[in-house]
């Protein structure tokens, strides 16, 4: 059943994800008129795009949750990092259970939203031409939803199919037999290469830039596991805002100097039993210490060595661009074996770069490669993408892309001047992508129902964020992100000022506790930093 027509109303949430779904959930429970829009035809954001082979989440299913206690109990993931077709039906699942499905519009885009100052609304123009008018926006697109424009010359030409790991089509391309090629070993990259090279006749790795990879070390979940998280569902809330990820992912042991050599060995190793994150949290100054980055560094170097059968190869998939933890950590399954495969080659596009596409291949500044399948794991726009796709006009008709056009910054990663009423779930000046985002999501989705429940016991129909306030939150999230080495490196999470090389850190590097804490004392505080109208 889809949402119910008409033009006006409460709220207006964009996205059927983790964060849509909740916030259609608790806006509906306080009694909103909700309307939710997804492009796609079904709930699960982007677990439902991202549907390539192979793809899973690298953090804990027992954590990456909703934390509603009743929903907790009733649902038993299956592995330690679920898959994209048991996330997707959990999704659904929790869509099902609070009947949020009836709020949503599917197959139905936001194509642009300007702000109405006299009415203290948002008009919004859908893909078919209608316009809804709506008190509150929330626009739960995720930060790593829309995948980056593919940049190779000639890809027009290509003869043979080509796809993007994140809009991986359903049903997808016949693998077996094929003569495929990859370009991008990050973590898509790094989770679809081994099913990839299982399936092909050749499989062609285009390497742009080596990363850090670390193992998932996954298995099937022990029920008594299981049965030990039902038994605290009520309480893990709790240990989930206690948390700097929101996670249960091991803190770090203290300074590398407080260790001798044996010791350090010894931590490492169970970190890399453990795996996955857990390999950039084994030093509490790895962060920021070059040399203590060096030792995890080396470490993880070592592993490619041992792993990796050919020299040459294993030299050439050595990170050495950028200190460990700068970008984010890829997590896999068998990730480094698949490149002792006979039917796998390695190209690195720093000795080797792609001049073009061609009509049967990717042509090679020495060399061609025949291909009948190209897959592109090539990136999303972070943070951005999706509110700038959306054409969100401001106060006074302003673009969010000009009033960010120094950077994307919200007041707690909530709010931002000149755009009243328009809530931005995980946006850049929370926690965002350095935490767990399902926790992320609950939080905001709670902070903007005590943010209306507020308005409306008190008549008011604006809220904006301080302009003064945005500035200082802004300046402490400088203050907290430049000791960082992840601040000096080109990541996805700093904007970089060509004109000047200014920085803006764009996720809150606090940790997930803290931020907690923060908002608490802040809402507590008479909302501070809100202004009502």
């Amino acid at each position: 059943m889809s949402a119910a027509r008409g033009t006006d109303y409460d709220v207006l949430v964009v996205g059927a994800g983790i964060g849509g779904i909740y916030a259609c959930h608790r806006l509906t429970d306080i009694g909103l008129r909700v309307l939710g829009v997804e492009g796609a035809d079904d709930v699960g954001g982007v677990w439902f795009h991202n549907r390539y082979p192979g793809a899973r989440v690298d953090l804990e299913g027992l954590w990456y949750c909703y934390h509603d206690a009743d929903l907790y109990r009733e649902w038993q993931w299956t592995e330690r990092y679920p898959a994209q077709p048991e996330l997707q039906r959990y999704l659904s699942h929790a869509a099902d259970r609070w009947k949020v499905r009836d709020s949503f519009r599917f197959q139905t885009w936001l194509r642009a939203a300007s702000w109405d100052e006299a009415g203290h609304r948002w008009l919004a123009t859908l893909h078919t031409g209608e316009t809804v008018s709506t008190r509150f926006l929330i626009m739960t697109t995720g930060q790593l939803s829309i995948a980056r424009p593919p940049a190779f010359p000639g890809l027009e030409e290509f003869q043979g199919e080509w796809v993007q790991t994140a809009n991986w089509p359903d049903p997808g391309p016949d693998l077996d037999g094929r003569k495929i090629g990859i370009i991008g070993t990050s973590a898509s990259g790094v989770q679809a290469i081994p099913h990839l090279a299982r399936a092909a006749d050749q499989l062609t790795v285009f390497q742009r830039t080596p990363h850090y990879v670390a193992p998932a070390h996954n298995r099937p979940l022990d029920p008594d596991r299981i049965a030990q998280h039902v038994t605290r569902a009520d309480r893990l809330w709790a240990e989930v805002i206690a948390h700097p990820g929101g996670t249960d992912i091991p803190l770090p042991a203290g300074p590398a100097a407080d260790f001798d050599e044996a010791q350090r060995a010894a931590l490492l190793d169970a970190r890399w039993a453990y795996g996955a994150h857990a390999m950039t949290t084994v030093f509490s100054d790895q962060s920021t210490d070059q040399a203590v980055n060096d030792i995890v560094a080396e470490y993880m170097r070592d592993k490619i060595r041992s792993t990796v059968n050919s020299a040459a190869d294993a030299e050439r998939m050595i990170p050495r661009a950028y200190p460990l933890g700068t970008h984010r950590m890829a997590v896999d399954i068998g990730y480094y074996e698949t490149f002792n495969r006979d039917n796998v080659e390695l190209v690195s596009l720093l000795e080797n770069p792609i001049e073009r596409i061609t009509r049967t291949g990717v042509q090679l500044r020495d060399g061609h490669v025949e291909l009948d399948l190209l897959v592109l794991a090539t990136g999303f726009q972070p943070f951005v993408g999706a509110l700038y796709q959306s054409h969100l006009s401001g106060v006074g008709g302003v673009p969010m892309a000009e009033h960010w056009q120094r950077g994307p910054m919200a007041y707690l990663g909530l709010l931002t001047t000149q755009f009243p009423n328009l809530f931005l779930p995980t946006g850049p000046g929370s926690p965002s992508v350095l935490a767990n985002m399902f926790a992320g999501n609950e939080h905001h989705v709670e902070l903007i129902v005590d943010l209306v429940t507020h308005m409306q016991a008190n008549g008011h129909t604006k809220v904006e964020a301080s302009a003064t306030e945005e500035d200082r939150w802004k300046a402490e999230l400088d203050r907290l992100s430049r000791p960082l080495l992840r601040y000096e490196f080109d990541n996805y999470m700093v904007h970089v000022n060509r004109d000047d090389g200014s920085r803006v850190f764009m996720p809150y590097p606090g940790g997930f506790n803290r931020y907690v804490e923060i908002c608490e004392h802040r809402f507590g505080a008479d909302h501070f930093g809100f202004e009502f109208s």
